[in-house]
């Protein structure tokens, strides 16, 4: 294949880059560090931290992102702006996480809002940056080109990871950061957004600008924008192999968010790791998860989106089990590895296999049902996991419920046909019969 002209470059590699930016916020914001300190530092203790982080910040993230993200897709699409829109939210992330650096012990709810504001601003500004991907990405190379760019994410939030532990590890932290107020924690907060609002600038420098369909001013866009969106839900069904892909999805991602955003308390509650050895567990994770997403981009071109979904999942039930089972750390260490190496792949498979589903002139709404699909139940995990430990009075419990959704996720999977679907969005400009479900 022809090499793609410099602009297509250029757009490529900034893309990626923000992916770069960005992972800071979910490695050590919602997975490893903040979500740590919440429950050990900010709540009065560990069980009612873990309980009002579940259902306090995970489930009102997943319930706002579900409802807004079709919504806002659709507008962007129709307006032209999606470039826009993924810098207004980039910008309420990244203030939000700096504020993060106040709340101190009993400032719960302070806490618990600004980290969703936080949460939801992030995830909205994915379905915008997504959506860029099926635009800018050759068509026998998307596979490759989202793994390489999530495979650049973990190498963002490993760096970034590793520049914590040189504020965290210490005993005597530097600066002259006050430990009892937990200051050299939150301070990796204000790291986070400076991390995020640094190299998230090529993107708004390189990326184009999609075409309006209207013009942002028209009156009644709200209204138009619904309108839209009943059309959309009328002409998706044409694209039966897209409805299967996101409801799989609707289980298969709850069970991974369930692991990202619980993660860091199972193995301090679970497997008594201290702040130090969940940063460690954080990185050879991340160095695990940008190797997978790295190599399992050439098996998502070559096999297909399908199949390396599959493989994922087969690797995150193993995984799983050795957590929920494992008598020692090390097991936790090596369910951590094969974490890593799935869910990388995972994530950037679904993402490069919708891209290769949609129609050309709607991919930010699509996108945004991606983005519904990927919450729309993700409450369910965090409350099972909730629940759970606090019935069973152990995180293991909890965790185990991750293995239901991914076994759900895998039997939707295996109904949908990858080359149906590619050739429906080929035939998409043309009026078809729209086929059964």
């Amino acid at each position: 294949m022809a090499r793609p002209p410099a602009s297509q470059t250029a757009q490529i590699r900034s893309w990626a880059l923000y992916d770069f930016a960005n992972s800071a916020f979910t490695t050590l914001v919602i997975t490893f560090i903040y979500a740590t300190f919440f429950v050990k530092g900010v709540a009065p203790d560990e069980t009612t931290g873990t309980t009002l982080w579940s259902l306090g910040v995970v489930t009102p993230t997943a319930i706002l992102v579900a409802l807004l993200s079709p919504l806002l897709g659709a507008m962007a699409d129709r307006t032209g702006t999606r470039k826009r829109a993924l810098f207004i939210t980039t910008v309420i992330c990244v203030g939000t996480t700096a504020l993060l650096f106040f709340p101190q012990r009993g400032d719960v709810w302070m806490a618990i809002v600004l980290v969703v504001i936080a949460n939801v601003a992030f995830e909205v500004g994915q379905v915008f940056y997504n959506a860029f991907l099926p635009e800018i990405a050759p068509e026998d190379k998307i596979g490759r080109i989202s793994g390489w760019a999530w495979a650049l994410g973990y190498a963002g939030g490993l760096l970034c990871m590793a520049l914590a532990l040189a504020l965290v590890m210490p005993e005597v932290a530097p600066f002259g950061l006050d430990k009892d107020t937990g200051e050299h924690v939150r301070v990796t907060n204000l790291l986070v957004a400076g991390w995020f609002a640094l190299f998230s600038i090529p993107a708004f420098l390189y990326l184009r600008e999609p075409k309006a369909e209207a013009a942002p001013s028209e009156r009644g866009l709200i209204a138009t924008t619904f309108g839209e969106l009943k059309n959309t839900f009328v002409e998706i069904r044409r694209y039966r192999q897209v409805i299967r892909l996101l409801l799989a999805r609707l289980f298969y991602n709850d069970g991974l968010v369930t692991v990202f955003a619980m993660g860091g308390i199972f193995a301090a509650t679970a497997y008594g790791f201290s702040e130090s050895d969940i940063l460690l567990f954080g990185i050879v994770l991340n160095v695990a998860a940008g190797i997978g997403a790295f190599s399992f981009g050439f098996v998502d071109d070559k096999l297909g989106g399908k199949t390396t979904i599959f493989i994922s999942l087969g690797i995150l039930c193993v995984a799983t089990l050795i957590a929920v089972l494992g008598p020692s750390r090390a097991w936790l260490w090596g369910a951590g590895v094969l974490i890593g190496v799935a869910s990388g792949p995972n994530q950037a498979a679904s993402r490069s296999l919708l891209g290769r589903f949609v129609p050309h002139d709607k991919e930010t709404e699509f996108y945004g049902f991606f983005a519904f699909s990927g919450k729309a139940t993700a409450f369910i995990g965090p409350v099972l996991f909730g629940v759970l430990t606090a019935a069973f009075g152990t995180p293991r419990a909890g965790i185990a419920a991750v293995l239901g959704l991914f076994a759900i996720g895998a039997f939707f999977l295996l109904r949908v046909n990858e080359q149906e679907g590619a050739a429906l969005r080929v035939a998409s400009a043309s009026p078809q019969a729209t086929p059964a479900l």
